[in-house]
């Protein structure tokens, strides 16, 4: 694992590398209504690949802190999280990177549109992005809607986190103590509705897709 440059300011972001298990319960809990969960919690894993086989990792968590959302300050640090990204690694061998993000709350239509800049600049990073909620998505109009299919277009995976999302995570970003990951009620039936949702705003977008491929096929 490539986790010297990461340690570094590790310190400056956070106490712990891991969460504890009440923040995780309270901050990832897939509840319809979310109240007083202000703060989003972003868990990450960066994949770092030099070459056709040498692959190394890192992982770790951030929080929103000082008015600045959790994305934009994991985007802050993609440097240091990211050493050589869109150049060229030892030996001038090329640099790609696939980073996983499992986040409390789904992006905002700004941290959107500032996500698909970056990946439109850096061909060499991939994201994957798992939400645990949506974050204002119950208007059929709203901005946050827009902002989830702008990320769809710019190449972005999205998808809500089912049980074994939850489960990876409490293995993997918890203080766990051998603890057992619990269920909570609810989960299961929340994240089908989530789900659905989710695939219901990135419709329009995956038609608009399907409409270039026809256009392309001359059907």
């Amino acid at each position: 694992m490539f986790l010297t440059g990461f340690f570094g300011w590790v310190g400056l972001l956070y106490c712990s590398i891991l969460l504890t298990q009440k923040k995780f319960i309270y901050h990832y809990k897939n509840v319809r209504w979310a109240r007083g969960r202000h703060e989003t919690y972003l868990c990450f894993v960066v994949k770092r690949r030099i070459g056709p086989n040498s692959l190394s990792f890192d992982f770790g968590h951030l929080r929103n802190r000082s008015g600045c959302h959790v994305e934009l300050l994991f985007l802050r640090y993609l440097g240091a999280l990211c050493p050589g990204l869109g150049g060229l690694g030892v030996d001038g061998v090329k640099v790609g990177y696939a980073v996983t993000w499992f986040c409390s709350w789904s992006p905002c239509s700004n941290c959107a549109q500032r996500i698909a800049h970056i990946l439109s600049q850096t061909p060499s990073l991939r994201l994957r992005i798992f939400v645990s909620r949506l974050y204002f998505c119950d208007n059929e109009d709203s901005l946050e809607r827009e902002g989830l299919r702008h990320l769809l277009r710019a190449g972005v995976q999205i998808t809500v986190m089912t049980y074994k999302d939850f489960f990876y995570c409490w293995q993997t970003f918890v203080a766990r103590r051998e603890s057992r990951f619990k269920a909570w009620d609810g989960l299961h039936q929340n994240s089908v509705r989530l789900s659905r949702k989710l695939k219901r705003i990135l419709q329009p977008c995956q038609t608009e897709d399907l409409r270039d491929v026809f256009a392309l096929l001359g059907l």
